[in-house]
């Protein structure tokens, strides 16, 4: 009979060859001081450098190690999903591979987890980030919780401990942009957040550059928000309305004999009222067949090449 699995981390890789063997055995370090069963997996989403050779290097000999190489770069996002997928542990931890995260402070957000919160965050106290990175996390956030009515605060990352009924939940989600936070918001579930250490990034560079950013919170408001539609709606009732008073007023004025009415005029009115009824009436459809189209694409969210000890 296998024992039972108490936490899985899932570790998305990236440009990580060279912090995942140190990540891997503070880890251990962190579990063998916890005294409980867990497994690491190391889900390389075509990494430009070696990462899937000393992951599935680390993986082998090891079972607490798994190792996932993916067909191709599917993003950060849907490779932690493959995680979660394949994870068995009563909690899962997800975390960067790049050692930002600090694995020590996994004890932290567990035994605050086992105090009865669902879902414990960790909250980075002082970011250790380039002030473009940081700049372009705040407005990322921004205009993501504009949009979609969240309240996520861009000191929180991915980086937390969540209870395998929470995982199961966000896997049960069908939305075709995979992003963690807003689907964790979404689940609901009580959550605590705990301020945790934030490292200096000790290799390479982070992939998320300002404009990565921009086109990752377009994603995420055109999964988790119809509200950039309301607004073309509203935008057109505003011009219909505009169009309908400068009737108005024209009429006013050519019954009133103060102006005779130039025949410019009528045409950009009619232009007006036309364009508002047609943005008004193509936002209600986009609305619609933004909630179609979601449904009727079923692409995988990733494909696996090669994997290790699962």
């Amino acid at each position: 009979m296998k024992k039972e699995i108490e936490i899985s981390v899932v570790i998305p890789l990236y440009r990580c060859s060279k912090t995942i063997e140190e990540l891997c055995l503070r880890l251990k370090k962190v579990f063998f001081k916890l005294d409980i069963s867990y497994e690491i997996i190391l889900i390389n989403d075509a990494s430009p450098e070696n990462d899937w050779e000393v992951a599935s290097k680390l993986s082998e000999g090891n079972n607490e190690i798994k190792s996932i190489n993916l067909s191709r770069n599917f993003g950060q996002h849907p490779a932690i999903f493959c995680g979660l997928e394949f994870s068995k542990g009563n909690w899962v931890v997800v975390m960067d591979g790049d050692l930002q995260d600090v694995p020590e402070e996994i004890e932290k957000l567990y035994n605050k987890a086992l105090e009865g919160f669902p879902i414990v965050l960790g909250a980075r106290e002082e970011r250790k980030d380039t002030f473009t990175k940081k700049l372009g996390s705040l407005v990322f956030y921004k205009i993501l919780n504009f949009f979609t009515g969240s309240n996520l605060s861009h000191q929180v990352g991915n980086f937390g401990v969540y209870r395998k009924d929470v995982i199961l939940s966000v896997l049960s989600l069908g939305d075709a942009i995979k992003f963690l936070p807003t689907m964790i918001n979404w689940v609901g579930y009580q959550k605590i957040i705990v301020p945790v250490k934030h490292a200096k990034r000790l290799a390479g560079t982070s992939s998320y550059s300002f404009g990565k950013l921009l086109s990752l919170a377009f994603d995420n408001i055109v999964s988790f928000s119809n509200k950039p539609l309301k607004i073309f709606v509203k935008f057109g009732f505003l011009l219909v309305f505009i169009s309908v008073l400068m009737i108005v007023y024209n009429l006013y004025l050519h019954l009133s004999n103060h102006i005779v009415v130039q025949g410019y005029s009528s045409i950009i009115i009619s232009i007006w009222f036309l364009s508002g009824c047609l943005i008004s009436i193509m936002g209600v459809i986009g609305v619609y067949l933004g909630k179609v189209f979601d449904k009727v694409k079923a692409r995988p969210f990733y494909i696996i090449d090669q994997k290790k000890n699962l």
